[in-house]
């Protein structure tokens, strides 16, 4: 079970959903029937996990009050600072006036980035990655993202490629220093994974049960797209636990507290279990994928069956009336009064006698393979 404290608090309040989400109506139409057509809305999904906003620059500060993480007021420095989809001038004013790398710039916005611990001469970058927002434009891809930590003495500057809830308040809750904050952020990216994982896995499911009755390649090729996405979610999980394991060898450096060894322990378990869910249910994805595709493979050959024993069984009756059509003697008169309806009752014999004669060899062909 997961930890209670990455367990954010970001749903979103019904009530308030008309002011905050006014301008991504759009959007949450598209995430209502994503929902609507897998089942999703029974569980609580964060909103900001799927509503993709509008990639702008922009910029955030906090600050620690009362061991909580809270928006800064306007005018307010902040102790922490969050560059969203920073722009040139942004790089620059990080490159210049807080010695920032450039490559480690450049490596935190570049969502091919492997997860890792850098030390510079007056701060701490750290590099991990996090699930990137979902859209309906996807079409079941769930990505990944980088997200840049970096910690100095009095300042923590974060930096994101889009807008997401960083700060939920359950999970922030009881902070004591910048150190505190930068580790619980990687610990709510792995809770973040595990919630982009459940949802995985239910579309997996609603997916299974259409293939069952399925005809058609459509819903196999949504499931390849998430076995596409579970291998990236494993590589990003896996390298984030390596990132972890570096901060533990590293917590000498950091000046960490016991409390932050505790916290670090407790993400690290969290970290592990991350990666073996995503495991199994990668696996068990690709394992199933042949069997999946067989079973659509043989829908459409019962369909074709069913097909050609229809095609027969009108083919029978129309041989009869088409004896009875030729341009020869036959024994009735056309004039006849029951010559219709005697060839009638004589197509409807042979059809009757087709469909006992199939279903006669159908039942043998099961006894003799049972």
């Amino acid at each position: 079970m997961l930890d209670s404290r990455f367990r954010g608090n970001d749903s979103v309040d019904v009530h308030d959903l008309p002011t905050r989400l006014r301008p991504y109506s759009a959007r949450l139409i598209n995430l209502c029937l994503i929902n609507l057509a897998f089942g999703l809305l029974r569980v609580r999904i964060p909103l900001d996990s799927f509503v993709k906003k509008k990639d702008t620059a922009m910029v955030k500060r906090y600050q620690i009050i009362e061991g909580k993480v809270v928006e800064a007021e306007e005018g307010q420095q902040g102790q922490i600072i969050v560059y969203i989809n920073p722009d040139e001038a942004e790089k620059k004013h990080l490159l210049e006036d807080y010695q920032f790398d450039e490559h480690t710039l450049n490596s935190t916005l570049d969502p091919d980035e492997v997860s890792r611990l850098e030390f510079e001469p007056d701060h701490v970058a750290m590099i991990f990655k996090r699930p990137k927002n979902y859209s309906s434009k996807d079409h079941f891809l769930f990505k990944v993202a980088s997200m840049g930590v970096y910690l100095f003495k009095d300042r923590l500057i974060i930096l994101l490629t889009d807008d997401i809830q960083l700060f939920p308040t359950k999970l922030f809750a009881r902070v004591s220093s910048l150190l505190d904050v930068a580790l619980r952020l990687v610990g709510r990216t792995i809770y973040h994974f595990m919630e982009h994982l459940k949802v995985i896995n239910m579309i997996t499911d609603s997916l299974e049960q259409k293939i069952n009755t399925s005809m058609e390649n459509k819903y196999l090729l949504n499931l390849f797209t998430l076995e596409k996405s579970l291998v990236y979610y494993l590589a990003a999980i896996n390298s984030n636990s390596m990132l972890i394991e570096k901060i533990k060898n590293s917590a000498a450096k950091l000046t960490m507290t016991p409390e932050n060894l505790e916290l670090l322990d407790d993400i690290t378990i969290e970290s592990n279990q991350c990666a073996r869910q995503a495991e199994i249910y990668s696996n068990i994805l690709a394992s199933l994928m042949d069997a999946r595709a067989s079973i659509v493979s043989n829908n459409i050959n019962v369909l074709v069956k069913t097909l050609n024993i229809i095609t027969i069984g009108i083919m029978v009756p129309t041989l009869v009336v088409s004896i009875f059509s030729m341009n020869v003697a036959m024994p009735l008169s056309a004039n006849h009064p029951i010559s219709f309806w005697l060839i009638m009752v004589l197509a409807l014999v042979a059809l009757i006698a087709f469909l006992a004669f199939w279903k006669r060899r159908s039942d043998r062909l099961f006894v003799s393979r049972s």
